[in-house]
């Protein structure tokens, strides 16, 4: 399953209280921001620390509603999170009393729909599908950082969502660690089809995973350029992408396009920010 994505002059703004005194003032954190992901598509969005990059993932999950312009999942506005959307956040979200099984059969609980013995193949057929079958068993504690996130992975994939949505999923792991399951989520992504938005600081990984990098500008982010990412990673030459000329030029430009977007900042437009 796949859908499309279509965010459409979407504005921000919090209401946040003042340093200097208690009045509340208006915070903006998205000014006009457009995007279209199209279904079965992988876009990684990159930007300067605090432009709205988790401002975007809230409103595709339904966790927050727009002051401004409209986002909608296959043409239905999202006005609340749904079972259509799942996403993977850095933090290991599991269930410490349930086993990594069991973590997986809990959203097919939520959801509903499926049998104990249903929910127990399904769990099974995706821990498979991210090469933990025989963790099965296994508590939270007992699994390393990286195994952690496949099983939150592949619990966002149980009930299969046409959107997943992933927020710095591996920021928290070792370099060696995050290249591995950089290679395992495009692996997943091309078995599932499914459409994933990927949010990170690290560069290498937007080029590595995005077949679009949606580069965001400071605050009030915006979507500023969207780069067309055009590498081979069909059989060994994934293996050696990194090193590839044509791998250094993307990451070059995304950025020269990041440093271009801390040097400038951008004015508010007036209507957005004088919304209460």
């Amino acid at each position: 399953m796949s859908a499309q994505i279509d965010l459409r002059d979407v504005g921000q703004v919090f209401q946040v209280r003042g340093n200097d005194d208690k009045r509340k003032r208006d915070f903006v954190a998205l000014d006009g921001a457009n995007l279209t992901v199209r279904a079965g598509e992988f876009v990684t969005l990159v930007g300067p620390s605090g432009c709205g990059k988790s401002t975007v993932l809230d409103l595709i999950a339904g966790l927050t509603k727009p002051t401004s312009g409209s986002v909608s999942v296959d043409g239905r506005p999202v006005t609340g999170p749904g079972p259509d959307r799942s996403i993977v956040f850095q933090q290991y979200t599991l269930l410490p009393w349930r086993t990594a099984q069991a973590n997986i059969e809990f959203a097919l609980e939520a959801v509903g729909g499926w049998s104990k013995a249903e929910r127990a193949e399904r769990a099974l057929e995706y821990l498979d599908l991210v090469g933990l079958t025989e963790f099965a068993n296994r508590y939270p504690h007992e699994l390393s950082g990286g195994m952690k996130q496949r099983v939150a992975i592949a619990r966002s994939l149980s009930y299969e969502p046409g959107v997943l949505l992933m927020d710095e999923p591996f920021g928290a792991l070792d370099a060696q660690t995050r290249e591995r399951l950089q290679e395992e989520l495009i692996d997943i992504w091309r078995r599932t089809a499914t459409t994933i938005v990927f949010i990170t600081h690290d560069i290498e990984e937007a080029v590595f995973l995005g077949e679009r990098v949606a580069v965001m500008s400071s605050r009030p982010g915006t979507i500023h350029t969207v780069v067309d990412v055009r590498l081979d990673r069909s059989g060994e030459a994934a293996e050696d992408i990194r090193g590839t000329r044509e791998f250094a030029a993307y990451r070059h430009e995304i950025w020269s396009l990041l440093r271009e977007q801390r040097s400038a900042p951008r004015s508010v437009r007036v209507e957005v920010a004088s919304v209460a």
